[in-house]
């Protein structure tokens, strides 16, 4: 199969396409590095085609899509903060942007497209874990386009025969996530901080609850769900099902690291979501998808890979 993966320099994308180059994949690589690096795909780079441009460019997505059989649509402005702080932004890149995809997709008779959604999707939810039933109702502008990107999906499906599968990433984290940003992944920071032997900054009390994904997991429901026959029109949450306060996941650091992992704590963020847990049944029965590496294994992957590429100080 011929795939085109969008925001594929990216973390969640290069380590999708080292996983279709090492499957004997075709791919194409539509990235136009904002956040992305082309270093991340120097394991996959001889074997790939590289476009680098933006979802926001319909002529550059339509380029990409020639002789595609799938477009796994993982190009985003991917972050909370920065979508309160500028939601025109956001808009103009989820929402716009993954339109462009679709008519592109649509236009080169491409079979399949896989959505990277989010569990943004759902709001504040007091009921645990969260079904792909419960209601939507998002409290940030990411959530917002993050939803309307998967009502789009829908419609191209229905209207167009499209194939479309959206995948509710919760927590997602893992090698390649940048900590540099100040709307980086928390468990990038975590490390980060740990490594520059600083206090971890905490939004809250640390008392809120996630559910971390470890890359590695995402990387086999994007594949799973470019393939699987009855995954067209549904949208599946993919997490692990078990969800751990930002306090549990400084302990374990520290157990890991031997370092101190004593948080500094700040006020909680707008647009922050208190407690998120997927339920996976779906993802199971629609995908065969079961997370392969635990959020403690994931833990230690992800130290090791910062530990390994980064200029630790000496150990305290």
């Amino acid at each position: 199969m011929r795939y085109m993966v969008t925001g594929g320099a990216g973390f969640i994308g290069s380590n999708t396409v080292d996983e279709l180059v090492r499957r004997g994949h075709d791919a194409v690589v539509l990235d136009d590095f904002s956040t992305g690096k082309e270093a991340n795909l120097a394991r996959a780079r001889s074997k790939i085609e590289l476009i680098q441009d933006s979802i926001t460019n319909l002529d550059a997505v339509r380029k990409a899509c020639r002789g595609v059989d799938c477009v796994i649509h993982l190009a985003a402005q991917t972050s909370v903060p920065r979508s309160v702080k500028d939601p025109i932004e956001t808009n103009l890149i989820n929402v716009n942007g993954t339109l462009n995809v679709l008519v592109a997709a649509r236009d080169a008779k491409v079979k399949r497209v896989v959505f990277a959604c989010s569990c943004a999707v759902y709001g504040k939810t007091s009921v645990l874990p969260i079904r792909e039933s419960a209601a939507l109702a998002p409290i940030s502008p990411y959530g917002l386009s993050k939803q309307a990107g998967e009502a789009y999906g829908r419609v191209f499906q229905e209207m167009y025969g499209l194939e479309f599968v959206s995948l509710r990433y919760f927590n997602v984290f893992g090698p390649r996530q940048d900590p540099s940003s100040p709307y980086s992944g928390v468990l990038s920071v975590f490390n980060a901080a740990l490594l520059e032997g600083t206090q971890p900054f905490v939004y809250g009390d640390g008392e809120q609850s996630r559910d971390f994904v470890y890359v590695e997991n995402v990387v086999q429901a994007n594949l799973l769900a470019a393939e699987a026959k009855g995954a067209p029109g549904l949208a599946i949450n993919i997490g692990t099902g078990d969800r751990y306060t930002l306090n549990q996941t400084l302990a374990l650091l520290e157990k890991i690291t031997g370092r101190p992992a004593r948080a500094k704590y700040a006020a909680a963020r707008e647009g922050d979501i208190r407690d998120s847990q997927a339920d996976i049944v779906l993802a199971h029965e629609a995908l065969g998808y079961l997370p392969r590496i635990g959020f403690e294994e994931g833990l230690k992957r992800t130290w090791e890979w910062f530990s390994a590429t980064r200029n630790a100080p000496s150990r305290p």
